[in-house]
């Protein structure tokens, strides 16, 4: 559509209609001729714009949908950050013996609960008034990302060559020489080599546990323990803090039975037993559905909890949140490693049992299925 102009109606009709001319609906003449004047008087109808494009209704969606799932991995990479943050971490010239993690498909970490009394919250009786710290737990967790994971007990009165220090009890060496003389400790004596470093106390375990609202378990039998401060009734409750830790640290485990309280498994061999039933309890309560709102929690008061190594990076817990999630239960194996009593200088230890312990050791490393024994 063309118009003639004239120096009174061009200005306006420009400044009107510049959106039109510049999309090519309407052409006006070069002004510089002002012969004429313009044939169509102002009134003269506009042409209607084009209504812009709408989307979709699928495209809205997969829109909305891309939006969400990129606020949600910005929200979880804060989130491991945050957590991050809230460990513990110990340097790398203070645990120069981790073994470096090459692209093998798994990682070994070194699990250990001290005994410090320090973190002990109020009203937790029966730990006694004990100075310093040992290692009252020694695991050693192998996890295949999307294969599976084994807990391997190491017995606290294991016989070892201690580095630098002679023959020794294995917790030993966490006072001789702290985390990383065990670790050296156990890798020379046992082959495993180790990734990471993971340290809680019991003030630290019973918080984790309470983190989680507790862990359910059935007693057949009424239980106890004098020393640990274990006292159950029998049947199924939910164990919080401090009954879990009691249950944990417990050697003179007893339960009343047809009238009479009788030691069941109440060695150090049946306490780590409790310890990995305690352990795949908690996995239990963390990855079930009920868990899920409680689960930030959890995870936050677990990493204030624990002490790592300066290895152990968000890249590492956001790889291990999704072993975790993606496990089942059945994909756990658990074993603590054969042995026997036996004294030696009037020292009591425990010795590894063969060959049972080397087809356990070999099991562990190759990331295979323990042996049954």
């Amino acid at each position: 559509m063309v118009y003639g102009c004239s120096a009174s109606y061009c200005g306006p009709i420009r400044r009107g209609w510049k959106g039109l001319i510049a999309r090519g609906l309407v052409t006006l003449p070069d002004c510089s001729n002002l012969a004429t004047r313009c044939e169509v008087p102002l009134t003269t109808p506009i042409p209607e714009p084009v209504a812009p494009r709408r989307l979709s209704t699928g495209k809205k969606v997969l829109l909305g949908f891309l939006i969400t799932a990129v606020v949600l991995v910005f929200a979880t990479v804060g989130f491991i950050y945050f957590l991050d943050s809230k460990i513990d971490k110990i340097p790398d010239e203070a645990l120069p013996s981790l073994q470096e993690e090459v692209d093998q498909g798994f990682r070994n970490i070194l699990i250990v609960g001290s005994d410090s009394r320090e973190d002990l919250p109020e009203g937790f009786t029966n730990f006694g008034d004990f100075a310093g710290e040992r290692t009252d737990v020694i695991m050693v967790a192998h996890i295949a990302p999307g294969v599976g994971a084994q807990l391997l007990s190491l017995p606290r009165d294991l016989k070892v060559a201690i580095p630098g220090e002679g023959t020794n009890r294995i917790n030993a060496a966490f006072v001789f020489g702290g985390p990383d003389l065990l670790v050296q400790t156990v890798q020379e004596n046992l082959g495993i080599p180790i990734h990471h470093y993971v340290e809680i106390d019991f003030g630290g375990f019973a918080r984790v546990v309470d983190a989680l609202g507790g862990v359910e378990k059935t007693f057949g039998n009424p239980a106890r323990d004098a020393k640990s401060g274990l006292d159950v009734d029998a049947g199924t409750i939910v164990m919080d803090g401090e009954t879990a830790l009691a249950y944990a640290r417990s050697r003179n485990y007893q339960e009343l039975i047809d009238g009479s309280w009788k030691s069941v498994n109440g060695s150090d061999i049946g306490r780590t037993h409790r310890q990995q039933e305690l352990l795949l309890l908690m996995f239990d309560e963390a990855t079930s559905p009920s868990s899920a709102f409680n689960l930030p929690g959890f995870a936050a008061t677990f990493a204030e909890q624990i002490t790592a190594d300066a290895g152990f990076t968000p890249g590492v817990i956001l790889d291990l949140g999704r072993s975790a999630l993606g496990l089942d239960r059945g994909e756990i194996y658990t074993m603590t490693l054969p042995v026997t009593g036996s004294t030696e200088g009037g020292i009591a230890y425990v010795i590894p049992v063969e060959p049972d312990a080397t087809s356990v050791l070999d099991a562990f490393v190759a990331g295979t299925v323990f042996p049954e024994l």
